[in-house]
Formats: structure tokens, C-alpha cells, sequence
């Protein structure tokens, strides 16, 4: 039987972030006996989705962490690597600051080189400046670009280069159907989270919070804890809501560098009831059942696969003005510019989780499951459009190697 093409993914790590969950929906749905996925990462740490691969039958390396002072050693570690493994014909690389280093390499060992493009800033400080002198290149060396929307494209790449035939946009897609609404889902997640603490804001203790569990307003935010996601703000905002009305929570999940400064800041803000950190979560479809509302202040993003995923639920979303207008795939989101008021914010998302409370609308929140894969967000179309690709590219690698 002939051996499955092997293709090389590049990450930081494989935590729970949005490149990460593209490809590893993308890794579940593919047709693991023509075509397997394999992980270049730069960390030796066991990851969220370290095993979940191995079971998969993926292969998992560890590259040194890149620095200023270590271009030449980094660069030779790629020269050795591929030397080792030429089995490969394409990398695809998500981790786009030294993708200029690692794609040049690999083009050098004879593969098809992928960038793909997944934010719309580099961030800020000094950092921000080298990555983007590293990135510039990119969009000249790589023999395809990628983007998960026009605007991460344009940012990573200029609008010349995403005008050229090289150029693909791949929908975040996710399975619809994990997501779709359910009712029960609902009342029984609810009264799961709510029970896991001695009381329910604005509530009775004990065996009475199961019940007043379901009067609770709920809402949620999925993503790590950095700057990039606005938490500070965000509880600027939760701060607002609670004084309008105080049997509300917010669920956090995610983990990240800036935890201990935001629970401190909840903390100081006297929202200690009232904000509940989940951590990383692998339960968020029911998460996002149980809510009554996303809020998602980010101050960049690329296409963020969470509120893809929002909307495939039924779940209305608060976002910021700095998110593209290309996650807006229902009438579900609305955009809220960071320039307003938390209060502002805070009156918003209230009337939204009200509206979005009632039985009527909960009746129709299962439908919103069908609109997301009818947007080109269904991951089984886009697992089989990408096996078409890599099939492809990988005969151009191979006509490559021959020509040499």
C-alpha cells in the first residue's frame, strides 16, 4: 500500500490557539491513509494537543527557540533537518516571524513552500518591529500564500501579492454539528457550572443553585490570556454589567502569560463572584450552549475560529471594531468600537443576552448551524479541498526534485 503523503505543519507550540485548532480540525478530517500531518514546534513542553497527534499517527519535533543571536545556529538546525527527513515535499508554515528563515531552507531541500497568514498585527514594542522585518520577505519567497481572510492577506502580504494566482483563502472551518443547539445541552451545563461554586451571584447557596442556575445571565470568552484580547477591558466591561445587574458571570477560558495580573484585577474590581477562570476547556461547543452571550474585545485578530464557532451555536457576539467585518457570516455579531465605554459595552451586551434569552429565540438558535457550513465554514469540504492541494503540490515538489 502506497505510504501516505507526509505534511509538515510549523508552529510556536500546539496549545489550544486559533492556528492550532485550524489544522488540527483540518488533521481530523483528512483522509489519514493518503495524507498525514506532521509537527514542527519550538518547545520540548507536552502541549493540549501533544497526544491527541501521536494517536493520530503525526510525528511531533522540536526545533530550538529562534533569537536574534541564534539566526545562524537556527537556520542550521533547519539545513540538518531536512537533510534527515527528506521524505517531506511541503511545510506549511503557520509561524510566520521566522518563516522567511525556515521556508527558505526548505525551498533550498526541494519542497513546496506554504505561508499562512492568521492575525492582522505583529503587536506592539520592539518585538513587533524585527517580526515585521522578518515577515517582509515572505511574500516573495513562499511558493503559495495563504490567509484565513482577505484582511490578515493584505496585512501579512500587501494587495499586490494577494491579487496573484498564488494566493488561497482558507476558511477557519469546524465541524457545525458539534455546535448546534440544544436545550437540554443547555439547562444541564448550566446547572453543571453554576454548581461548581457555594453560590450563584444574586442567588440562594447551596442546593438552591442548581435551579436559580438558569435566571443567571451568562456570558463567555474563549481565547489566551495576553494583551492581544483585551482582558483588562473586558472587565472593565463585566465591572459595568454588574452593577446593572448582578446575578451575571462571565466564564474565562484560556490560560496565558497575563492570568495572575488579570484575576488580581478582577479581584481588585470586587468581581471575585462574579468572573470564573475555566482554564483551557475541551468542552467549549457545550460552553457555548450554556451562555447567553460572547463578548470579545480584541484589539486585533486575524478570523477568529471562535466566533465561527459562536455563531454555529446560536450564540449572539460582541465584538470589537478591530476584528474584520469577514467573521460576520449571521445576524448574530454586532461590532462595538473599543472607543466607546465600558458602560456603553456593558448596556449592549445586556440587551443582546436578553433578547437572545427569551424561548422564542432560543427555539431558533439550532438553525444557526446550518448558515455556518453554508458560508464555506464546514471543515469536512475544506479537509477535502486541501487533501486536492497537497496532492497537487506535492507532485510539483517531486517534479522539482527531479529537474535537479
Amino acid at each position: 500500500m502506497e505510504e501516505p503523503i507526509r505534511v509538515l505543519q510549523v508552529l510556536g507550540r500546539l496549545d489550544r490557539g486559533g492556528a492550532e485548532t485550524m489544522v488540527m480540525n483540518l488533521y481530523r478530517c483528512i483522509d489519514r491513509t493518503k495524507m498525514q500531518f506532521d509537527f514542527v514546534i519550538h518547545t520540548e513542553d507536552m502541549c493540549d494537543y501533544t497526544e491527541e497527534i501521536k494517536a493520530l499517527g503525526g510525528k511531533i519535533y522540536a526545533m530550538e527557540r529562534f533569537q536574534a543571536s541564534t539566526v545562524c545556529s537556527y537556520c542550521r538546525s533547519w539545513r540538518v533537518f531536512f537533510r534527515e527527513h527528506p521524505q517531506y515535499r511541503i511545510i506549511h508554515g503557520h509561524m510566520r516571524s521566522t518563516a522567511s528563515l525556515y521556508l527558505y531552507e526548505a525551498k533550498k531541500a526541494g519542497l513546496v513552500t506554504i505561508v499562512h497568514s492568521h492575525n492582522t498585527s505583529s503587536g506592539r514594542g520592539i518585538s513587533a518591529v524585527v517580526k515585521n522585518m522578518l515577515q517582509y520577505p515572505l511574500r516573495y519567497e513562499a511558493d503559495y500564500l495563504f490567509a484565513c481572510s482577505v484582511s490578515a492577506g493584505i496585512w501579512l502580504y500587501g494587495k499586490r501579492a494577494c491579487r496573484k494566482e498564488n494566493f488561497r483563502l482558507l476558511a477557519n472551518g469546524i465541524s457545525p454539528e458539534r455546535f448546534r443547539f440544544d436545550e437540554l445541552v443547555r439547562k444541564d451545563k448550566r446547572g453543571e457550572l453554576l454548581r461548581a461554586v457555594e453560590t450563584v451571584p444574586g442567588t440562594a447557596a447551596g442546593g438552591e443553585a442548581a435551579q436559580d442556575a438558569q435566571d443567571v445571565t451568562v456570558f463567555l470568552h474563549i481565547g489566551r490570556l495576553e494583551e492581544q484580547k483585551n482582558h483588562l477591558f473586558l472587565l472593565r466591561v463585566m465591572k459595568a454589567v454588574v452593577e446593572k445587574r448582578k446575578n451575571a458571570v462571565l466564564l474565562l477560558c484560556g490560560a496565558g502569560p497575563l492570568e495572575e495580573k488579570i484575576k488580581e484585577t478582577a479581584g481588585r474590581y470586587g468581581l471575585g463572584d462574579c468572573v470564573r477562570f475555566l482554564g483551557v476547556r475541551d468542552d467549549v461547543p457545550l460552553l457555548m450552549q450554556a451562555a447567553d452571550g460572547m463578548l470579545f474585545p480584541s484589539l486585533f485578530e486575524g478570523l477568529p475560529v471562535t466566533l465561527i464557532e459562536a455563531q454555529a451555536a446560536g450564540l449572539p457576539v460582541l465584538m470589537s471594531d478591530r476584528i474584520t467585518k469577514e467573521v460576520i457570516l449571521t445576524d448574530l455579531v454586532k461590532e462595538m468600537p473599543l472607543s466607546e465605554s465600558p458602560q456603553r459595552w456593558a448596556q449592549e451586551a445586556l440587551c443582546m443576552a436578553d433578547q437572545a434569552g427569551t424561548a422564542q429565540k432560543r427555539r431558533v438558535r439550532g438553525k444557526y448551524a446550518d448558515a455556518v457550513a453554508g458560508a464555506g465554514y464546514d471543515v469536512k469540504k475544506n479537509a477535502a479541498d486541501m487533501e486536492r492541494f497537497y496532492r497537487i503540490a506535492a507532485e510539483r515538489a517531486a517534479g522539482r526534485r527531479d529537474g535537479e
